[in-house]
C-alpha cells in the first residue's frame, strides 16, 4: 500500500459542479499535513476551495494545507469547484502530498476533464 491514497469524483467536471477529494495517510513516520495543488492546463483560471473535512473555507486559494491535526485517523477530504465557463476542453490536474517540515514525502497525482 502506498503512503497516500487520493481519489476525487467526478473526474468529468463540468462549471459550477461540486468536487470531491478524498485523502488516506499511511505514513508510518511523523509529518505536518497534506497539501493539495491543482493546475487547469492551458488556462491562467483556477479551482476554487469550498470546504476541508466540513469546515468551510472563506478565502480563494490556490492550493489547499490540511494539516494533521484536524486529520481524524490520517484521512482527509474536501469540496471545490471550477466556476469559469471553458471555450475548449482542458485536462486538470490534481496532486496530493504528504508535507514534512517543508518537504515532501510522497504524492500521488489524479488528472481530469473539464468542460461544458
Amino acid at each position: 500500500m502506498k503512503d497516500i491514497e487520493f481519489s476525487l469524483e467526478p473526474k468529468e467536471i463540468h462549471p459550477k459542479t461540486e468536487i470531491t477529494g478524498k485523502i488516506s495517510v499511511s505514513y508510518p513516520g511523523r509529518y505536518d499535513g497534506v497539501v493539495i495543488n491543482t493546475q487547469i492546463l492551458d488556462s491562467n483560471e483556477h479551482i476554487i476551495y469550498k470546504s476541508s473535512n466540513g469546515k468551510k473555507i472563506s478565502q480563494n486559494v490556490s492550493r489547499l494545507f490540511i494539516n494533521k491535526d484536524v486529520m481524524s485517523d490520517n484521512k482527509a477530504e474536501f469540496t471545490a469547484s471550477i466556476e469559469f465557463e471553458p471555450k475548449q476542453e482542458h485536462e486538470v490536474k490534481f496532486r496530493a502530498s504528504i508535507i514534512e517540515q517543508h518537504k515532501e514525502i510522497e504524492s500521488q497525482i489524479i488528472f481530469a476533464k473539464y468542460s461544458i
